[in-house]
């Protein structure tokens, strides 16, 4: 802790002067982190409390952007940069021209144009809710467009690291800004908590380099790197001068996100329109509740359609709400709809036990990442593959249950911490042996083929006297996630 603090304070020393006094100034070389300086920092920052939620499959970044022809982009950089100029004026970054940002913008102006209504109609959803908890913790309000950056505005966006949410926290980085997973739920994926945490860690950030731009840069790439390239560069505590000394993903990062601020700052002049929205934050609401329920029975009985439910509770990933004692789980809702569930919360009750005891296979059990759980071995199991099943080590199974070989028996009981969700196969899928005694309804049927866009809900309303409930019994759907278009369902005629 002591040589923690050390780290810090130097760190806030060196940083902490005014954003837009320090663009150009040069530090001495007595200011400089020292090699001893930048090990501690990557040690007890980098790499615990202070690790980057990279977001690294991002496809919102445009890859090899120096090769891209925008030759066409009806843009001049006259024009660019007086608008900048605007930009930079009202804003605590330094959004200066530069040739490689004027590259960006007309690549996305002509590649990513498409894109933007969209976009622009969820950051209507959005953005509203993010300038509230930026305002909260003194983080400046263009600061919502770094989750278009990490996400596109995608709540269940997940890297192949691992990365998850609208802010791309990896599950450390997570953990220790109080965001919890468990096998039912992934605060990473909840936008409150996430913003919250978010804007916690960019106050962090600011803290120690007292400077948004490299504040931004040190959430992408860490500040063990923003520190070395400070180093590297001379002294310079600008980002375009640092910016050749930055790891290749946090010098595409930082421009996407002043490109982003442009287009957003001069969508009309782009004729950027936004799709209407969905809806909008503040007509939603939230209601605890009492009971586990899953969002096809919430759709059933209110007539809310599963995809709207989906989009407004992205953290529930098995698109059911978990009652479990000390929690506070609940259903976000649009707010014209809440007295429709509230009205009808005891009849949702009673579908979701009528349906729990019809149920051939239990729910998974409720764990929560990094939790003991008892798992026992099974036939074909080996410590590879349960590793694997629970995203730990092989060395850490071992060390759990002091086991001084590989070998496991049949029965065994392990102790395990996990760092990932575990679904059986027989949890989400019967057996054909299962399927061949199931007691379905018997009778003639219709064959309905899913198409694009279509929900259980949607297609439960094709057809006279037929549910939900119905449709997933039928067909042996543990989870509306499962179908897809071309899917094949069983519909039973009355």
């Amino acid at each position: 802790m002591r040589n923690f603090l050390v780290v810090f304070f130097i760190a806030t020393s060196v940083f902490a002067q005014s954003p837009k006094d320090s663009t150009y100034k040069k530090i001495t070389k007595a200011d400089l982190f020292s090699d001893y300086d930048i090990v501690l920092i990557d040690s007890l920052l980098m790499d615990s409390k202070y690790k980057s939620p990279l977001y690294e499959t991002s496809t919102y970044i445009i890859k090899d952007i120096e090769n891209k022809d925008v030759s066409n982009v009806a843009l001049t950089t006259e024009v660019l940069k007086e608008r900048l100029q605007k930009i930079n004026a009202k804003t605590p970054f330094h959004i200066a021209y530069n040739p490689a940002l004027e590259k960006v913008i007309k690549s996305y102006l002509k590649h990513r144009k498409r894109y933007y209504p969209a976009l622009m109609a969820k950051a209507e959803y959005y953005f509203p809710m993010f300038e509230r908890y930026l305002d909260q913790f003194d983080v400046p309000l263009e600061m919502k467009y770094l989750a278009i950056v990490e996400s596109a505005l995608d709540p269940t966006a997940k890297s192949r690291v691992g990365a998850t949410g609208l802010w791309q926290f990896m599950y450390t980085t997570g953990v220790q800004y109080n965001l919890k997973v468990s096998s039912y739920v992934d605060e990473r994926q909840d936008p409150v908590r996430a913003t919250i945490a978010a804007c916690k860690y960019l106050s962090n950030l600011y803290t120690i380099f007292g400077d948004w731009d490299l504040a931004l840069a040190a959430y992408n790439s860490g500040p063990g790197n923003v520190a070395k390239a400070i180093k590297r560069s001379g002294g310079y505590r600008n980002y375009w001068n640092i910016r050749p000394f930055l790891p290749q993903e946090t010098a595409s990062y930082v421009p996407a996100f002043y490109a982003t601020m442009y287009l957003f700052e001069y969508q009309k002049e782009h004729n950027l329109i936004a799709a209407p929205p969905q809806i909008r934050h503040f007509e939603t609401d939230t209601i605890q509740i009492k009971k586990t329920i899953s969002f096809d029975h919430v759709s059933e009985t209110t007539g809310i359609s599963s995809e709207l439910i989906q989009f407004l509770n992205p953290a529930y990933k098995l698109d059911i709400i978990p009652f479990v004692e000390g929690k506070n789980y609940a259903i976000r809702l649009p707010r014209k709809n809440a007295f429709n569930f509230i009205e009808n919360e005891n009849v949702i009750y009673t579908l979701a036990a009528e349906d729990a005891s019809k149920r051939e296979k239990p729910l998974p059990k409720y764990f929560e990442m990094d939790k003991r759980i008892r798992y026992k071995v099974k036939s074909g199991d080996f410590l590879g593959k349960i590793a694997n099943k629970f995203g730990v080590r092989i060395s850490e199974i071992k060390s759990w249950n002091r086991l001084k070989n590989s070998r496991l028996k049949i029965g065994q009981r392990l102790s395990i911490y996990p760092k990932k969700l575990a679904i059986p196969k027989s949890s989400v899928k019967v057996s054909s042996t299962q399927k061949n005694i199931k007691s379905n309804k018997k009778g003639a049927y219709d064959l309905y083929t899913v198409q694009k866009g279509d929900s259980l809900w949607t297609i439960s309303r094709k057809f006279k006297n037929v549910s939900v409930d119905e449709i997933k019994k039928w067909n042996d759907i543990w989870s509306a996630k499962s179908i897809k278009p071309g899917t094949k369902l069983k519909i039973y005629k009355s």
